[in-house]
């Protein structure tokens, strides 16, 4: 008969003792390949890039020696800078092509609603006055009343001149500041 619950094939203690087996397995195979990794680079760096053998060099030969190495430096950074700038370029090219793919997939349009038109509203538009009448803009806006500037009347500068000339005219002056 069928039951609801499965029973385990392996107890939980089987499971853990499993469990640990395949992860020592697995952070030994892990070690293993980065050693591997490591020797590989070594021999790779001995046989491309051998140790330059300074011992038994003069001054001279020690200074060709440091030219040609930073001739070599040069050529290796020029081939690095070339090899970024190809990245860089197919990289660009590549996210060009991938917004050419998406405007190719287009834009989905979203459904639009039907609305119901009969020949009333239609008409009823077109006739009623209140919508075909213009706007009219002055109608809403404030009125603001203006208050009457206090002018001076105009008066005859040389009178004024004669008025405050001489003594009189500097006291009714200061008198007016007070």
């Amino acid at each position: 008969s069928f039951t609801s619950q499965r029973e385990p094939k392996y107890s939980a203690t089987r499971r853990l003792h499993l469990k640990s087996i395949l992860l020592r397995r697995a952070t030994s195979m892990l070690l293993a390949e980065s050693e591997e990794k490591r020797v590989e680079k070594e021999r790779f760096l001995a046989e491309c890039f051998p140790q330059p053998k300074t011992s038994d060099l003069s001054v001279q030969q020690l200074q060709e020696l440091c030219k040609e190495l930073h001739r070599k430096i040069d050529v290796t950074d020029e081939a690095r800078y070339d090899i970024a700038l190809k990245v860089d370029k197919n990289e660009s090219e590549i996210e060009s092509l991938r917004q050419k793919i998406a405007s190719l997939k287009g834009v989905r349009r979203p459904s639009l609603k039907r609305v119901k038109k009969n020949t009333e509203n239609l008409l009823g538009a077109y006739s009623d006055p209140s919508k075909l009448m213009k706007a009219d803009f002055k109608a809403n806006l404030k009125t603001v009343k203006k208050e009457d500037e206090k002018r001076e009347e105009v008066i005859d500068w040389r009178k004024n001149v004669e008025a405050m000339s001489g003594m009189e005219g500097r006291k009714k002056l200061f008198n007016s500041g007070q």
